[in-house]
């Protein structure tokens, strides 16, 4: 198994409808969510919880900020869609 920090996308969905299979009640959680995931091992994906947990906690208790947008020429050109006219 892969001791790798790093997750790719299809790991992260792979983990995410795992964690929505296997809920804190589970026996044997963090093994079934590794199991599903493939290549992780039980603490690794534990420990991924635990920072998407942390992460979220963050985000709500409002300490991420949010980005500062600037208009993009996409939206000025959604702009122009919107007033545009089919007759």
């Amino acid at each position: 198994m892969s001791s790798s920090g790093s997750w790719s996308a299809q790991e992260n969905k792979a983990f995410e409808r795992a964690l929505a299979v296997y809920d804190k009640d589970t026996p044997d959680r963090w093994y079934n969510v590794a199991r599903a995931v493939g290549g992780k091992t039980p603490e690794e994906v534990k420990r991924h919880y635990e920072i998407l947990v942390r992460d979220i906690n963050y985000i709500e208790s409002g300490r991420v900020p949010f980005p500062n947008y600037k208009k993009s020429a996409a939206f000025d050109d959604q702009k122009r869609l919107k007033n545009l006219q089919l007759q």
